[in-house]
């Protein structure tokens, strides 16, 4: 006979799970231009391999998710980064878009064969060619900037181990959060960028020495206005439409909510979307236990579940 209490537990969260799932998907749908191919050849391990941190980090949706969304309010700070998306994107019709290309570039390289990952990267720098222009004060700016694309690579990677560390695996050990910005600084370089910080060490000095160089100006409030009117409905009820905006803001270091002026009423709904996203966790994890990170293990043979178990030290 089965056990009451877990009988009753899958038959009432399941519909939930499966509205989930489903909301999933049609935020983020697979993109046909890319057509990346996960599954094959088998015994490919990628960039990274099951044993990587990285393969765990990436794959627990509601941590990269509020992390993708705090790295996009950090990058408006950056007069540069900004030029180019002010100059060379529709962000106020396509912000979202924005998200779930920075999606599919993060999820290939992380977890497609070795051939599909290098297949994006050197995409992603052709799509980079073409992005220069001058800034508002008059300065050249090329995207394939080597300083530049360090810059957008540690406030992505910055942001998605702080989404972890938040709302997934708080008690990751140092060496291993070492072992992420190490393991993915491969992917900067292959990118063109240089001088990338390989520990929590060195990502924390280089926040405090490109410090000077950042601005919060009228184009970056225009970009975060757009952000702040972004919907996007969770289907639980109850559950509020911000809750990612916020669970992203409240990954924000300190200096750079102050930065955005991002005030006490504003950290304290922003610190209750966190909570929420805490809560509503694990029913994301259990609505996506056959996604990308588990068509990887597939592939190479191992269990998906052993990306829930601990790496050592």
């Amino acid at each position: 006979m089965p056990n009451p209490k877990r009988f009753l537990q899958q038959h009432l969260t399941a519909p939930i799970e499966k509205r989930l799932r489903d909301w999933v998907v049609s935020v983020f749908p697979r993109d046909e231009k890319l057509a990346i191919e996960y599954d094959q050849p088998l015994g490919d391990p990628g960039l990274f391999g099951p044993d990587s941190v990285t393969w765990r980090v990436h794959g627990d949706f509601p941590a990269m998710m509020a992390g993708g969304i705090a790295a996009l309010m950090l990058q408006t700070l950056h007069p540069t980064a900004l030029a180019g998306v002010w100059d060379h994107s529709n962000f106020r019709a396509d912000l979202v878009g924005r998200l779930r290309r920075t999606t599919a570039f993060v999820a290939g390289t992380s977890y497609a064969p070795v051939s599909e990952a290098e297949r994006l990267i050197a995409r992603v720098r052709r799509i980079h060619d073409q992005v220069h222009g001058v800034t508002e004060d008059g300065r050249p700016y090329h995207a394939n900037d080597p300083a530049l694309l360090t810059w957008v690579h540690v406030t992505e990677v910055s942001s998605f181990l702080r989404g972890y560390l938040r709302y997934a695996n708080p008690a990751l050990p140092r060496p291993l959060q070492d072992r992420y910005y190490a393991e993915n600084a491969r992917v900067a370089e292959a990118l063109g960028a240089t001088d990338v910080p390989v520990s929590v060490a060195e990502v924390e000095r280089y926040f405090a020495d490109v410090q000077g160089a950042l601005r919060f100006s009228a184009r970056s409030r225009e970009v975060l206005r757009v952000l702040d009117g972004i919907r996007l409905p969770i289907p639980v009820s109850g559950v509020s439409k911000h809750l990612f905006l916020g669970a992203g803001a409240a990954l924000l270091p300190d200096w750079a909510a102050g930065r955005i002026e991002r005030g006490p009423a504003l950290r304290l709904r922003d610190a209750a979307a966190a909570r929420s996203l805490n809560a509503l966790g694990p029913l994301f994890r259990a609505a996506l236990t056959d996604g990308l990170a588990a068509r990887a293990c597939r592939r190479v043979g191992r269990d998906p579940a052993a990306l829930r178990r601990s790496l050592p030290a």
